[in-house]
């Protein structure tokens, strides 16, 4: 197969990279994935706990700890590597569990976009509040052009922001800006740049996604 086949509109080197990635992440927790086995847990009970802690991230969001809040639903979203590692080691993979994680990491991003954004309307930003909507939106959307991609048997993967980077300037730039690092204009920087660069992910899918369509 020649260099790049079946990745369309220049997707395949950030298809590379995303796979050398995991493959970095996964070597890291093995080790705790393995100790999670020994000690009898499940890879849906992992998903659980680490929905459960994201919506807790986002509780205290909402409530102004952006502090704590951040680190702890960042903290959540991480849980969701473990799960899947888990299930791999374990020989436990299953469609319900899978159908069950992908479930689960829209639930917890959501949680801490509403979070965020009951936060900023108490503080009478509602401007903010509007972008939180429309980088929750997108990060939806996102998600939909995948499965719906990957149901008629092509790649729905690809674009700037995928969950782990969205997952990741959302928690730097909310508990940076908890503890006072750029205050006020880290908090305002990061949530248009995760409505901007989100929107353009979804744009990048939807274009992948149609040129790979046959009439």
């Amino acid at each position: 197969m020649p260099r790049g086949a079946g990745y369309p509109c220049g997707t395949f080197l950030p298809a590379v990279l995303d796979m050398r990635a995991r493959r970095r992440v996964s070597r890291a927790f093995d080790p705790i994935a393995r100790v999670l086995a020994r000690f009898g847990f499940t890879p849906s009970a992992v998903t659980l706990l680490g929905v459960a802690i994201a919506i807790g991230g986002g509780v205290l969001i909402g409530l102004g700890h952006l502090e704590w809040g951040a680190p702890v639903a960042g903290f959540g979203a991480t849980l969701d590597v473990l799960d899947g590692i888990l299930a791999r080691l374990t020989h436990s993979e299953t469609r319900r569990g899978a159908f069950l994680d992908s479930v689960t990491d829209r639930v917890g991003e959501v949680a801490m976009w509403t979070g965020l954004g009951y936060y900023l309307a108490v503080e009478g930003e509602p401007a903010l509040v509007t972008l939180c909507l429309v980088a929750a939106s997108g990060s939806l959307l996102i998600s939909l052009i995948r499965a719906r991609a990957e149901a008629e048997g092509m790649r729905g993967k690809g674009g700037l922001m995928g969950r782990a980077e969205r997952i990741l300037m959302f928690c730097w730039g909310v508990g940076l800006a908890g503890v006072g690092v750029g205050d006020p204009w880290l908090l305002t920087a990061t949530v248009w740049a995760l409505a901007v660069l989100t929107w353009v992910t979804v744009l990048q899918r939807f274009y992948n996604t149609w040129m790979q369509l046959k009439a």
